[in-house]
Order: C-alpha cells, then structure tokens, then sequence
C-alpha cells in the first residue's frame, strides 16, 4: 500500500486522505447514508485521513465523523484532522479568531463532537491577523502538552507564517489549495513547508470537481451549491476553463481512466516533484467516487504527459473565491 509521513514525526498515512465537508455543508446533494457508506468504503480501501472542520455545518460535519468513528474499531484506524478559527458571532457574522482563549474553547468544543479523546491533526483553518502567530501556534502546543492534540497543522498560511508558526512547535501539515488550476502556492509556500520538514495535504485537488468534467458550468449546480459564487466557475469563466482541458482528457484516454484520476495523479506527482510528502484529500459523498479517485494512487504519469499538463494553471481565468481575504494570497 502507497503510505507518505505526515511531516518529519508525523504517522505514515495512506498516499490519499479523504475531505469530508461536502457530507455536511457547501456543496448540495449529499445524503446521510450514502456519506456513512462511502466513510466505511474509505476504511475498507486503507484510506485513513479523514478531514473535517468544526465550521463545517458548522459543527454537523464533526458530528458525523463522531457518530462513524464511535462504533466499532473505526477510530484506532483513523487519523482524524480537524480544524478551528472560523467563527460564527452571535448574531451569524462570520469572524476568524486565532486568541488563545479561542483555540482551547474550539478544541473542547471539537472533542467532544467528534467523541474522542484526542485529535490527531489540528489546523489552524485561517489565519487571524489581529493575533501574533506565536500565540496561536502557542496555545495550539498547550493541547499537545496535554495530550488533547497529536499534531498541528496550518491552513493557507504565507511561508513567513509558516516559518514563525515552526520555531513555536513542529508543524506536521500545511492545508493549501493545490491542483492543475490552482499552483499560486508553489512559489513560496511549498519550499517554505519543504524546509520545516512538514507535509504539504492539497485540498480541492480536482478543482472542486470541475477537473472531472462532472459539471462544466456551476449554473448547471443545484440551488445552495457554494461554488456557484466562485468566480472562475460561472459565465464565461467557466466556459474558457472548460476548453483549456483537452490535454487532461487526452492523457486520460490514453490511460483508460478518468480525468479526474489524471488529475489526482497530478498532484500525487508532486511528492517526486518537490521532494515532499504531498498528500491530496479529494471530498466526495459518494462510493463510486471514492474508489474511483483512490485508483489513481497507482498512476503514474511521463514527463511527456506531465509537460503537456503544464500549461493549464497559467490559462485559468477567475479567482478561487468571490473574496480572497484570509487566503494566503491576501498577504503573500
């Protein structure tokens, strides 16, 4: 079985994790049951990193997991990640917080709906610029003390937070944004989490779907589907989008597998690439999804082919979100 480390003390996990948000929140269309089921197919086929959030539902993501990993054996053979820092006030404004009252409150409030006694990759969701890193990243370490916390992790962080974030505690993961539309990371990010010796766990790296030619156009989505309001997927955004992939699905045809296995091939190709452990954690609600993109752990794509993927990134039109505030990018 295909294992990378998360980070240089981190465990040996399955070369692909799964992204469990669309069971619970953002995107339209998931059902309870098929969700559990395709968490049980994860278990069955090794893959072992279950992504979660408490801003997920928010919180019902969290519950979900709880309720799965509470039965049986299933929890000893997780590595369970959560995150916190995106908030929601009283009156339903959304906030980010990074204090250090926060992360501890957020971590209880974690353990105890995910039912464990212990979280085994916490991340920093976003960066709260009102608060020092080091006093983030120092409570986050206070739950290591205390054996509520296994490891850390930072989400879109810059690599001068990254390296600020690493002389406080040892970061095991660092959560960006990473596929064949999206490698704005690469230019200082990447050597940054190279250099702190943690792993790097590409979320969306089929482009939110896009990448596998389920949809073409987010109008196409239902009613309440987030990514109807991400730019580089509507109106003529996503119309050039969707021309500039003929190369993904050549290669794909010319494996017998699907585009959106070419693409998580892509990514996985990074680990050789940069010289890093690369970790994607593509989120589906559904089975066939899972076993399909869990197949293409065992791709390996050319040079030749990897050369003809290249040039996507550089013709993609439209942001990764309507307001790029609290990305990496704000501040890079």
């Amino acid at each position: 079985m295909s294992t990378l480390k998360l980070g240089e003390h981190g465990p040996e996990i399955f070369a692909q994790g799964l992204g469990c948000m669309g069971m619970s929140a953002f995107y339209a269309g998931a059902e309870h049951d098929e969700s559990v089921a395709t968490l049980e197919r994860a278990l069955d086929l090794g893959v072992d990193l279950f992504d979660t959030s408490d801003v997920y539902g928010p919180h019902t993501n969290e519950e979900l997991l709880g309720a799965f990993l509470s039965e049986g054996a299933r929890r000893d053979r997780v590595t369970l990640a959560t995150k916190f820092a995106i908030a929601y006030t009283p009156e339903g404004k959304r906030e980010i917080r990074g204090d250090a009252a926060y992360v501890k409150q957020a971590a209880e409030a974690s353990l105890r709906r995910l039912r464990t006694d212990v979280i085994d990759l916490y991340y920093m969701h976003r960066r709260d610029v009102r608060v020092p890193i080091e006093e983030t990243v120092g409570a986050m370490a206070d739950l290591v003390r205390e054996g509520k916390v296994r490891h850390l992790g930072l989400s879109e962080v810059t690599a001068k937070e990254l390296r600020a974030a690493a002389a406080v505690h040892p970061i095991a993961a660092v959560q960006s944004e990473w596929s064949l539309f999206t490698r704005d990371i690469e230019e200082s990010v990447v050597p940054a989490v190279r250099e702190v010796g943690a792993a790097l766990v590409a979320y969306s790296p089929l482009g939110r779907g896009f990448l596998s030619g389920a949809w073409a156009s987010a109008e196409t989505l239902p009613e309440g589907d987030f990514r109807r309001a991400q730019p580089r997927f509507t109106g003529d955004n996503a119309a050039a989008n969707a021309a500039i992939l003929a190369p993904l699905r050549t290669i794909a045809e010319a494996h017998g597998a699907t585009p959106a296995q070419i693409a998580l091939a892509w990514v996985q190709s990074r680990t050789r690439v940069w010289g890093l452990p690369v970790v994607p954690i593509p989120g589906t609600t559904k089975r066939h999804r899972l076993e399909e993109n869990v197949a293409a752990v065992d791709l390996t794509l050319t040079e030749a082919e990897l050369a003809a993927l290249e040039p996507i990134a550089g013709q993609v039109t439209g942001a990764r979100y309507p307001d790029m505030a609290a990305t990496f990018n704000d501040r890079d």
